[in-house]
């Protein structure tokens, strides 16, 4: 089962085809991940998606609705989730505030529900020991990781991931690949990310966009031996 796919998404600014005929198809339960250059379309594409961008021809179907003129907050409702390039948190609240404000959005139950939510999601993303810090005083990269905690809060059926190690020492990497492959067995993850070490050691399937069109798609080790795909994106010949 596709739990979203595409036909023909486009998206065209004033003659700029940054996104262009894009037929895209997710399986319920891969992690998937989005590559190609600066520039290539990546995150117009998952803007798309998302429904945070309007899309100027083609169509976006999320379990297995037609969503492409719905908005990104009913999006979110169904089960998506998505994490910006610049972080997003509340900068003046506590990281327990932070993520229990995105817990009440898929819990309905008692303050003690939501709580126990929160400090498994912290416990996850390794921030549960900084449960009462301010958020605005964490370093960058545990913003980034506060970021994915308040997705993961909310239960998403398709959780969306744009340049998630930015910024991430190598040992919070490392504990973001191990933390991909512990989502990776409840929640479908499409994963924008320029760091290849991170793609080849948790994506199942790789997509790769060049001027807005699929260049190519495959296992990791397909696209590492594609040779288009190391013209245009990893430097090799």
């Amino acid at each position: 089962m596709s739990i979203i796919s595409t036909h023909g998404l486009s998206k065209h600014y004033s003659g700029l085809r940054a996104v262009n005929n894009v037929d895209f198809d997710l399986p319920d339960g891969q992690v998937r991940a989005l590559i190609g250059p600066n520039g290539a379309g990546k995150t117009t594409f998952v803007g798309m998606l998302s429904g945070r961008i309007k899309s100027s021809a083609g169509s976006v179907s999320f379990l297995n609705t037609d969503v492409t003129d719905m908005p990104a907050h009913k999006r979110m409702s169904m089960g998506m989730a998505y994490t910006f390039q610049i972080t997003s948190v509340f900068a003046n609240l506590s990281v327990h505030e932070n993520v229990a404000l995105a817990a009440r959005r898929a819990i309905k139950g008692a303050p003690s529900v939501v709580n126990n939510k929160v400090m498994s999601v912290l416990e996850q993303v390794y921030l549960a020991d900084r449960t009462d810090q301010i958020a605005g005083d964490l370093s960058y990269g545990h913003q980034r990781l506060l970021e994915i905690g308040m997705g993961l809060a909310q239960s998403p059926r398709l959780f969306i991931l744009d340049e998630p190690t930015q910024g991430l020492s190598a040992s919070e990497v490392d504990g973001f690949i191990e933390l991909v492959r512990v989502l990776s067995k409840d929640t479908t993850i499409l994963l924008i990310e320029h760091n290849m070490d991170v793609v080849m050691r948790t994506a199942h399937y790789i997509t790769v966009l060049n001027f807005g069109e699929i260049l190519a798609e495959g296992t990791p080790a397909e696209i590492r031996s594609d040779t288009d795909v190391q013209t245009a994106y990893l430097g090799t010949t």
